[in-house]
This record gives structure tokens, sequence and C-alpha cells, in this order.
């Protein structure tokens, strides 16, 4: 067991300080052990959260949709047309309408796929109740 543990783990070197250091030839050559980590126990760690993208971008796409408005309204109240806060303001703008957009295309994927699940358990519900009964 221990020999997977160090089969799966990356090695880094050491860091600068103790590379460069001359009267310790050892230390150079110490290595920092990096585990890997699978899709179970990121599952495990997050407690499932990596599966609902649209949860996690309508938050950060409703913030950068109202910084793009707070930063455009000031750089045109200014009249700083074709300005570096300008266009700051309208890229945080457009960021923020497409994490919306994509949230809500996440949404609709995993209703419908909620849906197709749904109608496959019931096929296989009916197709058992038909064959109990016959």
């Amino acid at each position: 067991m221990p020999e997977e543990a160090n089969k799966d783990a990356m090695r880094t070197p050491a860091t600068p300080e103790k590379a460069n250091n001359s009267e310790h030839p050892a230390a150079a050559m110490t290595t920092v052990n990096i585990p890997l980590v699978n899709e179970v126990q990121l599952t495990a760690a997050t407690g499932g959260a990596e599966l609902s993208c649209y949860r996690c971008t309508v938050p950060f796409g409703v913030v950068v949709l109202i910084a793009g408005i707070v930063v455009t309204a000031v750089a045109y109240s200014f009249n700083s047309h074709g300005s570096t806060i300008s266009y700051f303001g309208l890229v945080l703008l457009s960021a923020g309408l497409v994490l919306l957009a994509s949230s809500v295309v996440c949404w609709k994927v995993r209703l419908e796929r909620k849906k197709e699940r749904r109608r496959e358990s019931q096929t296989a519900l009916v197709a058992n109740q038909r064959s109990i009964f016959t």
C-alpha cells in the first residue's frame, strides 16, 4: 500500500532556499510529495458541487454584471468614451452576461437530463409491471 501512495504522488524539487544551501547538499535532493486527487475524492471534498455549474456561475455572473454596470456608468458619466476604464467596464458587462447565459444553458441541460432519467425510470417501471402481471 505505501508503494502505491508514492507511485501516485507527484514529486517537486525542494524550495530554492534549501536547494542553494551549500552546507547541506542532502537538502537539495529532498522532494515534496503532492498527492494526486481522483474524481471520487474531489466529489467527497466538494460535496458534489462540481456538477452544479449553474449554481456557481449565477452569483459570479451577477457580481461581475453589477461591477460592469457601475464601471461603465462611471466611465460614461465623465465622458471618457474610448478610454481604458470604459473598455474595462464593457468587458466586465460582457463577461457578466456570458456567465449568466452559460448558467442558463447549464441549467437547461441539467433539466433535460433529469427529464430523460425520469422517462427511462418510468419506462423501466412499466416494463417491469407488465412482466409481473403477464
